[in-house]
């Protein structure tokens, strides 16, 4: 199979996290959402267990509780961070964005919460890497296909200190585990950018942490 390598490419230096611009006024059909849930489950899972699940959310009144959530788990918090930094700088249109959304969130068309079979254990690197490697994996992918078709989202995990209570609002059992929650809509346009990162080689170690790969 040969891919169109600059659509591919401009795919994954694109899809960026959608705050601001995500259309709040546009409906986002059910149809248009599980094409995209259908092509995240083909993402890699450990051992292939599959145990995804996906709690999409519409209700205006749970949209709006999930909204308090959030805010009382750091609304505060983003509020006073925007009001301090300088607006103009990348971190502070970061934080202004985070912002935003956190006082829309109940106006967006689709929450979706990923879900994952199992529980987060206690000091387990290799088991939480494990848990949550079968989750994300899934949720990019169902980011990407959404960028291809005019939407948008980002990944926000700010609810997740109130997590017992959103599984409470939306009757997710004790054994599985919420891996964030994203908000779904068409963007206001297509045209965005990559975003400026550092050259990779400079971050990217060959054998020791203090050797910097050398590009040939």
């Amino acid at each position: 199979m040969d891919f169109d390598l600059a659509q591919t490419d401009a795919l994954l230096s694109t899809t960026r996290s959608v705050r601001k611009r995500l259309d709040l006024e546009r409906e986002v059909p059910d149809d248009v959402l599980l094409e995209c849930l259908q092509l995240a489950v083909q993402a890699p899972t450990g051992s292939n267990q599959q145990g995804w699940r996906w709690m999409v959310v519409r209700d205006a009144a749970k949209k709006q509780a999930l909204q308090d959530l959030y805010n009382e788990a750091g609304g505060a918090y983003l509020a006073s961070a925007a009001a301090d930094m300088d607006a103009a700088s990348q971190q502070g249109r970061v934080i202004d964005s985070a912002n935003y959304l956190a006082q829309n969130l109940a106006n967006v068309p689709v929450l979706l919460i990923p879900l994952i079979i199992g529980r987060l254990p206690d000091n387990s690197a290799n088991a939480a890497a494990g848990l949550m490697g079968s989750i994300m994996p899934a949720m990019w992918s169902f980011q990407l296909a959404l960028r291809s078709r005019g939407l948008g989202s980002c990944l926000t995990t700010l609810h997740l200190a109130k997590e017992q209570e959103a599984a409470d609002l939306l009757g997710i059992p004790d054994h599985m585990t919420q891996a964030g929650l994203l908000p779904v809509a068409y963007t206001k346009g297509t045209d965005f950018q990559p975003a400026k990162r550092d050259d990779v080689a400079a971050i990217t170690y060959l054998d020791t942490y203090k050797n910097p790969i050398r590009p040939a």
